[in-house]
């Protein structure tokens, strides 16, 4: 249950729970949503553990050996604005005060529904990359697939997906173009600055790869090949 090699295609969850049995059936439950999760095992450096994870989310227990969450959640608001979500047996208004207040973004009490969990799991996830995420100028979004220049990730559906240059160069261009037909030319010309002594074939691997990506997120067969032309990026409830 630990960070995949070449990086995670989907959000990445580190889930910081000290009761194994609870800690083992909160991991599998999300994994069969198509998270990725990384269970806590270093409580007295979990800052660290939660930097190395990758983790685009975190679900922090209260109670833990060392320290408590709320200090462990100061602890990442100095380096990540990834969304906290608190679980605690603690039930009193103060506590969930105190995890606002240390720089949480929900509270969950103990005993809890796991499809609650995944509903506020998917919710925050989708606030801070998706559709509700604050979109700088440089993001560029159409039927709900985001694309982020600056940290070169591609979000669908409460999903990430990690790209390279050439892939996120690629899907901008084709987002920018949404429903219509980008030519192979000016796809090459968008990626290298002398297209001209660029294979064609470089261009049908690199289109690939993004298809692979973009699979990955939910979306397959929405890059359409177009004979003759180019390619033009399809999606869900986006132009025709």
């Amino acid at each position: 249950m630990g960070p995949s090699e070449g990086g995670s295609a989907m959000h990445r969850i580190y889930l910081v729970e000290d009761e194994p049995k609870l800690a083992t059936m909160l991991a599998a439950h999300l994994e069969r949503y198509g998270y990725e999760v990384v269970v806590a095992r270093r409580f007295d450096d979990l800052k660290n553990e939660f930097l190395a994870s990758g983790a685009g989310l975190v679900l922090l227990d209260v109670n833990l050996p060392w320290y408590d969450g709320f200090y462990w959640c100061r602890q990442i608001r100095t380096t990540s604005n990834a969304p906290v979500i608190f679980i605690s047996a603690r039930s009193g208004e103060m506590d969930q005060v105190l995890a606002i207040d240390n720089g949480g973004d929900d509270y969950i009490v103990k005993p809890f529904n796991l499809e609650v969990v995944t509903a506020k799991v998917r919710g925050a996830l989708r606030r801070a990359y998706g559709e509700y995420a604050h979109a700088g100028d440089l993001t560029v979004s159409a039927a709900g697939l985001t694309f982020d220049p600056l940290r070169m990730v591609a979000v669908f559906g409460g999903r990430l997906a990690e790209l390279s240059r050439n892939e996120g160069q690629l899907l901008e261009v084709l987002l920018r173009a949404a429903g219509k037909v980008v030519g192979r030319e000016a796809l090459l010309e968008a990626l290298w600055d002398d297209a001209a002594f660029v294979d064609d074939n470089t261009l049908t691997v690199n289109v690939n790869r993004l298809r692979k990506k973009l699979t990955e997120l939910g979306l397959a067969g929405v890059v359409r090949t177009v004979r003759g032309s180019g390619y033009a990026l399809q999606l869900p409830g986006g132009d025709v």
